[in-house]
């Protein structure tokens, strides 16, 4: 958990990789739909055009589906849900939780990485201009697509999202907490610092590659 850009993706990659996990992320299933034109993408991308956030309802509906697919041997990393108490109380009575992983991170460093986020036209590629930079301006290193800004990732969607996301994360974490699942790591750091802080309070052995 953690506002968006806080590096739930980064981080919970990198768990994946390192111990055969399953990586799911919401946000990744929602483009995913959006850019194969399916039904869910067409609705989603409707919401994202008029600069409102996507329903709570619709992200469940989309995780319990791909929940529903069992496809991991050793366990999952789910990035980007629950988002409200009623999701949290199912994934609490529906699934085995191992750790709730927190990344704090100040809403002014949020903003500065959000609006400096780029995804490739042609590969889906995401970049950072402040982490991930293309060796050519503007220019996918993969395919030499045009690196274009997320049509949500403006100032004001971001101030929504955030505000969102802090109303409706209290309350989550306050049950999360009652269950002693909460593991909180400063998502300032570099991410490889980041994820051996996160490795280190969960108990994982396995070194972090530099």
């Amino acid at each position: 958990m953690g506002a968006q850009g806080s590096g739930k993706g980064t981080q919970a990659k990198m768990l994946a990789d390192a111990f055969d996990l399953v990586h799911i992320s919401v946000g990744d299933i929602l483009r995913w739909n959006i850019q194969h034109h399916t039904k869910l993408g067409a609705r989603v991308k409707r919401i994202v055009a008029a600069g409102e956030l996507v329903p709570d309802e619709l992200v469940s509906e989309v995780v319990r589906i791909r929940l529903d697919q069992h496809d991991w041997n050793y366990g999952f990393v789910l990035d980007g849900f629950p988002r409200d108490q009623t999701q949290a109380e199912f994934f609490l009575e529906t699934y085995d939780i191992d750790a709730v992983i927190l990344l704090e991170v100040p809403d002014m460093v949020v903003l500065d990485r959000v609006l400096s986020r780029r995804l490739c036209s042609g590969c889906g590629l995401d970049f950072n201009l402040i982490y991930h930079r293309p060796v050519r301006p503007d220019t996918c290193d993969v395919c030499g697509g045009r690196l274009v800004t997320r049509p949500d990732d403006t100032l004001q969607a971001v101030r929504d999202r955030l505000a969102d996301y802090h109303s409706k994360t209290q309350p989550i974490l306050d049950l999360f907490r009652r269950k002693e699942l909460v593991v909180v790591a400063d998502g300032t750091r570099p991410p490889p610092e980041v994820q051996a802080e996160i490795r280190h309070r969960l108990g994982l052995s396995t070194p972090v590659p530099a």
